[in-house]
C-alpha cells in the first residue's frame, strides 16, 4: 500500500512538473509570438484546428481509456490499438486533406487550404502519442512525460519564434503545433520499452472497444460542441474575433490543465484499479474534488480580476478585447472543474454508458445557449458559456449518487467553502482596479492581498485542503530537493 501510495505521490509531481514545465514554455512562447503576430493569424489557425481537434478524439481518447481501464492489458492488447488507432488515423488525414477546400469555402478564407493540409499531420500523429500516453500512465511513468513534453515544447517554440521574426506569420504558429507533437511522439519513443509488434487480435479489438467506444463517442460529443463554439464564431464573425475570444481563454486554460488536468492524468489510472470498490473510489474522488476545488477556485478569481493588467503587461493593448472573454471564461471553468472531477469517477467505474448519456444529454442544452447568443454578440456567446457550464455541473453530478454514492449534498459541502471563500478574496482585490496603478504593482498586491485573505481565510475555517497543501509541498521539499 505504501509503495502504492509513493507512486501515486511521484506520478503527481512529475505530472505537475511536465503540466507547470511545458505550459510555462509554451505560455511564454505564446506571448512573445502574440506580441510579434497579429490576432488574424491566430485566428487562421484557430479555424483550422476546429477541425483537427475534433478528428484527433477518434484515435486519442477511446483507444488510450480502454488500454488504462483494463487491468490487465497486455502487449497484444496495446499493439491490437496501435493499429486500428493509426489506420484510423491516416483515414482520417485523408478526409481533412480532400476536404480542405470546402472548410475554406465554408470560411470564405482560401489561406485555410495549405495549413489544413500540413497541420491536420497531427492527427497521425497523435494516434502514435495516445498508445504510449497509455503505456505511461499505467506504469505511472509521469517522469517521462515530463521530459519529452519540455524538450518538445522547447524546441518547437525556439522553431516558432524564429519563424515569427522571419516574417513567416501563420506558417510560425502552424509549424510550431506540428513539431511539438512530433518531438514529444520522438523523445517519448526512446524512453519507453513499449513498441507496436506485427501482432491483431480481432477478439482483443472487441472487448477493449465494447468499452473504449463509449468512451470515445461522450469524447467526441464534448469536443465536437466545444469546437462547435469556434467554428460558429468564425463562421459569424472573423478570425481576429475568434483570436480574442481564444486568447481570453488561454490564460483560465492554463490554470484548468496544470492543476485539473494533473489531478485527473494521475487519478484515472489510480481510481481504475478500485472500480470494484465504490467506497474507495468515493474517497479519493472526494479528495480530488476539495483539492482542485481549493486550488483552482481562488486562481480563477483572481485572474479574473486581474485580466486588464495582465493582458497589458503581457501581451500589450492590442489584445485587450480579449479581457472580458478571459474573465467570463474564468467563472465558467471553476464549474468545469466539479464536472471533470464527477467524469473521472464515472469513467474509472467502468460505466462509459453513463459518461455517453450524460454528454447526449447536456448537448441539447449547449446548442440552446450557442445558438441563442451567437446573434447577439460574441461576449454573449462567452456569458452562455459560464450558464452552459452551471448547467452541466448540475448534471454531470448527479449520477455518482448511484455509481459511488457521492451525493449532491455531500458535493456543497466540498466546494461550497472554498468557492464562497474565493468570492470574499476577489471581491476585498477588485478595489484596486480603480488606483489605477501600473500594471505590475496592481498584479503584485492582487497577489499579496488575495493571497493573506484566502490563505487566512482558510486557516480560520480549518479547511482540510489547506493542510493538505502545505503537507503535500513539505513532502516534495523533502524528497526532491533536500535529498
Amino acid at each position: 500500500m505504501n509503495k502504492k501510495k509513493d507512486s501515486v505521490f511521484s506520478g503527481f509531481f512529475w505530472k505537475f512538473n511536465e503540466q507547470i514545465t511545458g505550459q510555462l514554455v509554451s505560455f511564454v512562447v505564446s506571448i512573445i509570438l502574440a506580441r510579434i503576430l497579429a490576432p488574424k493569424e491566430y485566428g487562421i489557425v484557430a479555424l483550422v484546428n476546429v477541425f483537427i481537434v475534433i478528428m484527433e478524439v477518434f484515435v486519442t481518447t477511446g483507444f488510450s481509456s480502454a488500454l488504462i481501464q483494463k487491468k490487465n492489458a497486455t502487449r497484444l492488447d496495446f499493439s491490437t490499438l496501435f493499429y486500428c488507432s493509426f489506420i484510423f488515423s491516416i483515414i482520417l488525414y485523408g478526409i481533412t486533406f480532400l476536404c480542405s477546400g470546402l472548410i475554406a469555402r465554408f470560411y470564405h478564407n482560401e489561406m485555410l487550404i495549405p495549413v489544413i493540409k500540413i497541420l491536420s499531420l497531427r492527427i497521425p500523429i497523435s494516434a502514435f502519442n495516445s498508445i504510449q500516453m497509455a503505456y505511461v500512465s499505467r506504469h505511472m511513468a509521469f517522469k517521462k512525460i515530463f521530459a519529452s513534453t519540455t524538450i518538445a515544447t522547447i524546441f518547437s517554440g525556439i522553431l516558432g519564434i524564429a519563424l515569427a521574426y522571419m516574417g513567416f506569420g501563420v506558417w510560425a504558429l502552424v509549424w510550431q503545433g506540428l513539431t511539438s507533437a512530433l518531438f514529444q511522439t520522438i523523445v517519448l519513443f526512446f524512453q519507453i520499452p513499449w513498441r507496436p509488434y506485427f501482432e491483431f487480435s480481432i477478439s482483443e479489438a472487441k472487448v477493449l472497444m465494447n468499452y473504449g467506444w463509449k468512451v470515445l463517442a461522450a469524447n467526441f460529443l464534448g469536443t465536437f460542441f466545444l469546437q462547435f463554439r469556434s467554428l460558429i464564431i468564425g463562421r459569424f464573425y472573423n478570425a481576429a474575433d475568434l483570436a480574442y475570444y481564444n486568447r481570453g481563454s488561454r490564460f483560465p486554460e492554463l490554470i484548468s490543465n496544470n492543476v485539473d488536468g494533473t489531478i485527473s492524468s494521475v487519478l484515472f489510472p489510480v481510481l481504475s484499479q478500485y472500480s470494484d470498490n465504490p467506497n474507495k473510489l468515493k474517497d479519493l474522488t472526494r479528495q480530488s474534488m476539495r483539492m482542485s476545488s481549493f486550488v483552482i477556485f481562488p486562481l480563477m478569481f483572481g485572474l479574473a480580476v486581474a485580466a486588464k493588467p495582465i493582458t497589458i503587461l503581457l501581451l500589450t493593448r492590442k489584445w485587450l478585447p480579449s479581457v472580458p472573454f478571459m474573465q467570463f471564461l474564468c467563472i465558467a471553468f471553476c464549474f468545469s472543474t466539479i464536472s471533470n472531477a464527477n467524469m473521472q469517477a464515472i469513467k474509472a467505474s467502468g460505466r462509459s454508458d453513463v459518461l455517453l448519456e450524460l454528454e447526449v444529454l447536456k448537448k441539447p442544452v449547449y446548442l440552446i445557449f450557442i445558438l441563442s447568443s451567437i446573434k447577439i454578440s460574441v461576449i454573449a456567446v462567452a456569458i452562455s458559456m459560464v450558464l452552459n457550464n452551471f448547467v452541466e455541473m448540475l448534471i454531470d453530478v448527479l449520477p455518482n449518487k448511484k455509481v459511488i454514492n457521492y451525493s449532491y449534498s455531500e458535493q456543497l459541502k466540498d466546494i461550497v467553502p472554498t468557492f464562497i471563500l474565493a468570492v470574499i478574496m476577489a471581491l476585498c482585490i477588485f478595489p484596486i482596479s480603480f488606483l489605477h496603478l501600473n500594471p505590475i504593482l496592481e498584479i503584485i498586491l492582487d497577489l499579496i492581498i488575495g493571497a493573506f485573505v484566502y490563505l487566512g481565510g482558510a486557516y480560520l475555517l480549518g479547511l482540510q485542503s489547506l493542510l493538505y497543501l502545505f503537507n503535500y509541498l513539505k513532502v516534495i521539499v523533502y524528497r526532491y530537493i533536500i535529498s
